[in-house]
């Protein structure tokens, strides 16, 4: 199983905007120093506690930074941009990196970030599904056409080419139970967050439809399955349980309160309204139980092997900060335990 670093870039508690690269910045060479393998970095928009606004300048910059990590987007907002931005941008980044990079894409959960680049949020899957063909496509053909509802070109050349070939791996983020046969189907990894919709037990029936949709689409092997998931680890059981409390019952609570404000949008799937109150019906004990991995160094092993095992996991990204909350130091204590006792007993 491979391991990740997931970051979000937060405003620390009593910091400013600055002082959030300057924090997240530090993580990251902390992890480098570490050997952690890869780091994994969202995209946030319109959004006061955390500045990770543009995942590209910020792979950017960490690839000139460290030498060793691979750096991937999870995700990259695809239907926001424009698809030949992307190719032309991350195929730069890969060049930079010397072939470290790694591009994780969605189509965005909140209808109000594709608001403030006015697209409509039912729009979403036809503009992903359309950048995603024409991203590969200029990466892959010396010159290629295409003409779609979103997006047309004739005899494009598109430059640079990527440094890894055919092109950087390409990983896709789903969030919802109707996502998982879709990508199946198109024949791409997988990288998902359940912390809106699914608890961790019911994530082995949704792994199943996607690697079903996988063989019937004739794609060779299983596919490829990543889970995003808050970790925390601390030799005392005890403050295992309670440092992370405060962080987490912000998260619960922030959660499902956005969800249930765009319940029975157009464009969202599933039953958001419902989603919400099953968010807000959870207790810290069910959030531990359900959606997160805490605990002393052994436990944490314990789990994960656990989740490793039922199902199939081929990549765990690991969140050290879940709801923003926790101190600097204490982030650093967990990521150092993590890599030092719980990481070497999985590979």
């Amino acid at each position: 199983m491979e391991f990740g670093l997931f970051l979000e870039f937060p405003r620390p508690l009593d910091g400013d905007h600055h002082d959030a690269f300057t924090q997240s910045f530090r993580l990251v060479q902390e992890a480098e120093d570490l050997g952690v393998a890869s780091v994994w970095l969202a995209e946030y928009h319109f959004n006061m506690e955390r500045v990770l606004a543009s995942p590209v300048m910020i792979a950017t910059a960490i690839a000139a930074k460290t030498s060793h990590m691979r750096i991937g987007t999870a995700v990259y907002c695809l239907p926001l941009g424009h698809p030949i931005r992307v190719a032309e941008e991350m195929a730069t980044l890969d060049h930079i990196s010397d072939g470290r990079v790694e591009l994780g894409v969605g189509r965005g959960t909140f209808p109000n970030v594709h608001e403030g680049f006015n697209v409509t949020f039912e729009e979403s899957r036809s503009r992903f599904d359309e950048f995603l063909e024409v991203v590969v496509a200029a990466w892959t053909q010396e010159t290629f056409s295409f003409h779609g509802e979103h997006y047309s070109c004739d005899e494009l050349t598109v430059t640079p080419r990527p440094y890894q070939q055919p092109h950087p791996p390409i990983t896709v983020g789903v969030t919802s139970a109707e996502s998982f046969p879709i990508i199946g189907a198109m024949g791409f990894p997988l990288i998902v967050n359940p912390s809106r919709v699914f608890t961790l037990a019911e994530l082995e029936e949704a792994m199943a439809s996607y690697r079903a949709a996988w063989k019937a689409a004739g794609h060779p092997g299983e596919g490829k399955v990543g889970l995003r998931v808050p970790i925390y680890v601390n030799e005392d059981a005890e403050l295992a349980y309670r440092n992370p409390k405060e962080s987490a019952m912000n998260s619960i609570v922030r959660l499902g309160e956005r969800v249930g404000s765009y319940a029975g949008r157009t464009g969202t799937l599933g039953d958001w309204a419902e989603q919400s109150r099953r968010i807000l019906g959870m207790d810290y004990d069910d959030w531990l139980r359900d959606k997160v991995v805490y605990g002393t160094p052994d436990s944490v092993t314990e789990r994960l092997a656990e989740l490793e095992e039922t199902l199939g996991l081929d990549q765990l990204i690991y969140e050290i900060n879940y709801g923003n909350l926790m101190p600097d130091e204490m982030q650093t204590a967990s990521l150092r335990l993590f890599n030092k006792k719980v990481l070497p007993k999985l590979t």
